[in-house]
């Protein structure tokens, strides 16, 4: 379930921003985030599954001041696009591959030399 939070965070300087971002990019599940509002003081976050209690618990480590202003969940409509491409798969047939079998080994030969004898050779 996709989700669009938006928070508001005490952020009153570049490095501030920089580093809520930092911290948002790391919680995991986090898709997309941005910085909006006149101020620059809320951080919107999108995301599958994500918490946002943590979030706010991480960003109130660093930043002081953290508080929840919206959660919505994001309804997608590309479900109706998909299933008119389904219909379009349908028509397309897909390539027809063969697979040959590897390569055979090449036979061994194995050469010996007739005049190698294990007899002293100083005659």
């Amino acid at each position: 379930m996709k989700q669009k939070m938006v928070l508001k965070v005490q952020m009153n300087c570049e490095k501030c921003r920089t580093q809520a971002l930092t911290i948002a990019a790391a919680t995991q599940g986090v898709i997309s985030m941005a910085i909006q509002g006149k101020e620059k003081d809320e951080l919107m976050v999108v995301g599958d599954g994500v918490d946002s209690v943590k979030l706010t618990r991480c960003l109130r480590k660093k930043l002081h001041h953290a508080t929840i202003l919206t959660i919505e969940e994001i309804k997608e409509e590309k479900k109706e696009e998909k299933k008119d491409e389904k219909k379009d798969d349908e028509k397309y047939t897909s390539p027809y591959y063969v697979c040959y079998p590897p390569y055979p080994m090449p036979p061994q030969i194995m050469v010996q030399d007739p005049c190698q004898c294990q007899a002293c050779s100083i005659m």
